[in-house]
């Protein structure tokens, strides 16, 4: 088992479900109930990394995050280091390209809370942010903690976009799903199925905790 590739993968999960849980509610709330010209193209935008090829993401990312692109440069000019191949440039993928697992499921529980609700919180006189906070996510609390444990799952999972923007350095860009390749490029099975059933193991108990939770929050029939 390689520690330190899986203690970098759940550093990274972890960092992203951290800034897309702000990020997520905020645009899923706008898309949900906000109507404007431009919302099928942007929905259409967010919804890309669902569809391309994680090389093909991965080689835009590296572009634009590379030395010779202006968020390259004003990132090297601010910390003096490189954006590609280090860990922060993981976290910028990462969180790039978990927006549709994040903003969707957020999008959906927000639509799906009527706006009776929200007009019954508006005549009791409740601001827009203790309407928010007091019933809003806690209507769509179970499709938050959906988005989030996607999110998560899918980040110990990635691999291409990982390996083209982060590379293979072991102990800053190498996760757990780049260390089970080299396992295998390596011929050492035993320890590629170790790593594999590891983290076959934490998704499981990741879904397996949202199913659980959700299913509690779930009204049931009575006789």
């Amino acid at each position: 088992m390689d520690w330190s590739a899986l203690a970098l993968s759940l550093k990274l999960a972890a960092w992203t479900m951290i800034i897309l849980l702000p990020l997520g509610i905020w645009l899923g709330r706008v898309l949900a109930w906000r109507r404007f010209r431009r919302k099928p193209l942007i929905e259409a935008m967010l919804a890309l990394p669902l569809v391309l090829p994680p090389t093909v993401l991965g080689y835009y990312l590296l572009v634009a995050f590379g030395g010779a692109s202006p968020l390259g440069q004003l990132y090297q000019e601010l910390s003096g280091q490189q954006l590609v191949f280090s860990f922060a440039g993981l976290l910028f993928a990462s969180v790039l390209f978990n927006l549709p697992f994040a903003i969707q499921p957020m999008q959906r529980a927000f639509e799906a809370i009527p706006q009776e609700v929200r007009d019954a919180a508006a005549c009791c006189g409740l601001s827009h942010w203790r309407t928010l906070w007091r019933i809003e996510i806690p209507l769509a609390w179970p499709g938050i903690l959906s988005a989030l444990v996607l999110t998560f799952a899918h980040t110990l999972g990635e691999f291409g976009v990982v390996l083209m923007v982060g590379g293979n350095i072991p102990g800053e860009t190498q996760t757990i799903a780049i260390a089970i390749y080299d396992r295998v490029q390596s011929f050492d099975t035993a320890g590629a199925g170790i790593m594999s059933a590891a983290l076959l193991l934490i998704s499981l108990l990741a879904i397996g905790c949202t199913y659980l939770t959700t299913s509690r929050r779930r009204p049931r029939d009575h006789d």
